[in-house]
């Protein structure tokens, strides 16, 4: 029993709670963003806290259903059926697990960011689109241009007020947006803990309960066995059609991608254990075979419930073990709650929540710190996901990022040298070009160095440096520093090499 309750349960427990209030309204709401019954979120939540915190590379992250995927589970439910959910989940799984225990969790993470803020910026516009229709308790249109371009008729079709479902729907929404601002702006240290989605829902369900309005609310089975559903045979013959090996392979790779990354970010928050992202990948690839078996949505590791496991003091996988287990109790127990909650105010989280994915201050961090191609690498992956499909876009972006190693293709050789000086003093000597085709080397060997007091960090035969190995190099050294270790470079004299070090030295994100 230690194992699963060790001595930091005093402090992963009140986490574990913060971490459950925040996934619950999430969890419901991407599975409606995803055209699925909330069930379905609420099942991926348990399987991403029980059973992947159990075995995962990365012990402060958190998994359940993701904004990220939502987009592309809401176009594999329209074009085939929530039937063929299943089955794509299976093959994407077991593609998940074979790339961790292949040893590939790196080379995710050689991912251009621009690609891959641009991609969530781009769902982000998907999201707010969509909901902006589930606010006004309708059904979002086929794809994401239509749901753009019929949302001013929809809302222009409410004036003047006439007191119909779907005024009082809009109302609960923009109550949920309202109280969720509000209270992050004005909540009181001592509850700073307390999720403003939750409060928002809570705000639209009370209002909605005491004035008896009239609006469609959460539908939730009475037993969590009857959500369950297990692929149909038929249906997994089915999978063998192109289109949904490709649909499979898409949702293994941009749920990796989105995993690794956010584990990457989480390893920034704290000084506690670092990601094993082989590990990280395999549990993964096991969370969403369950999650096929289950019928349930894919998962992956998500930043937001993450972030909220380190801010309230997490310091093991326990909480993430046993937010999953709230959820799996509330579902159980508390089906009647659920089903007080209005369809529109999750709609309103999510607004909230697509609205923070389309982060401009990024765009402008690639533009002030690495020019014109990073950003607009980022808006044509938006633009193009919006325009089109979440897989064309990400491909475009990947193509588009290799334009910034045309000019060095005979050159793409990098030497990473790691010494220690003397005791307590390392030094890195980077030599050749940094770009995205040796990050996985890069970051093995950066992050392999052992605590010390200063680290030099010598780029003097460093000819070229990408701005994903400039992103990686930045996050590396602003832990470092974090935890009083000295970071120095050492650029020589050329100006191209003091330019990387105005990069690397500019605070990160």
């Amino acid at each position: 029993m230690h194992r699963f309750f060790p001595a930091t349960l005093a402090r992963d427990l009140p986490a574990s709670i913060v971490v459950f209030l925040v996934a619950m309204p999430l969890c419901m709401g991407i599975a409606i963003a995803s055209g699925a019954p909330p069930e379905k979120g609420l099942i991926t939540g348990i399987i991403g806290g029980i059973i992947v915190g159990l075995f995962a590379g990365s012990p402060l992250q958190v998994s359940g259903p993701a904004a990220g995927l939502a987009v592309i589970v809401f176009e594999l439910i329209r074009d085939a059926g929530i039937g063929a959910l299943g089955p794509v989940l299976i093959m994407a799984g077991l593609i998940q697990m074979a790339a961790g225990m292949l040893k590939l969790g790196q080379w995710f993470r050689a991912i251009s960011p621009a690609v891959v803020h641009g991609m969530l910026a781009g769902i982000g516009v998907l999201i707010v689109a969509g909901q902006l229709h589930v606010m006004l308790d309708a059904k979002p249109q086929a794809g994401g241009l239509a749901n753009i371009l019929a949302a001013p008729a929809a809302y222009l079709g409410l004036f003047p007020f006439s007191g119909e479902a779907a005024e009082a729907a809009l109302g609960l929404g923009l109550l949920t947006i309202a109280t969720m601002l509000v209270w992050e702006w004005a909540r009181p240290q001592r509850l700073r803990l307390v999720p403003g989605a939750l409060v928002g829902v809570v705000a639209a369900t009370l209002a909605a309960t005491l004035l008896n309005l009239p609006v469609a609310k959460v539908a939730v089975p009475e037993s969590l066995w009857a959500a369950i559903q297990p692929p149909d045979v038929a249906n997994g013959f089915g999978l063998f059609e192109p289109k949904l090996i490709i649909m499979a392979v898409a949702i293994a790779f941009i749920a990796s991608a989105e995993t690794l990354l956010s584990a990457a970010a989480v390893d920034r928050m704290h000084d506690g254990v670092r990601t094993n992202y082989n590990r990280e990948l395999t549990a993964q690839g096991v969370g969403n075979l369950l999650c096929g078996f289950a019928g349930a949505l894919p998962m992956t590791g998500v930043i937001v419930r993450s972030s909220a496991n380190v801010q309230a003091g997490a310091v093991s996988r326990t909480s993430a073990i046993l937010h999953g287990v709230w959820i799996l109790g509330a579902v159980a127990l508390l089906p009647w709650l659920l089903r007080a909650i209005p369809m529109s105010a999750l709609a309103g989280v999510l607004v909230v929540t697509g609205y923070r994915l389309v982060s401009v201050a990024h765009a402008r961090h690639l533009f002030e710190r690495y020019g014109v191609l990073p950003a607009t690498i980022w808006a044509v992956t938006l633009v193009t996901v919006v325009a089109t499909d979440l897989l064309t876009g990400v491909l475009v972006g990947l193509g588009l990022s290799l334009i910034e190693l045309l000019p060095q293709v005979r050159r793409l050789r990098l030497l990473v040298v790691t010494r220690e000086r003397e005791e307590g003093e390392w030094e890195v000597v980077l030599s050749g070009s940094a770009s995205l085709v040796q990050l996985p080397r890069l970051a093995q060997a950066l992050e392999s160095l052992p605590p010390t007091r200063r680290v030099t960090l010598r780029l003097r035969s460093l000819w070229f440096m990408d701005h994903t190995c400039a992103e990686l190099i930045s996050g590396w050294m602003d832990r470092r520093r974090a935890q009083g270790e000295r970071v120095v470079i050492d650029d020589g004299d050329v100006a191209r090499h003091q330019a990387f070090a105005a990069k690397l030295q500019v605070s990160h994100g």
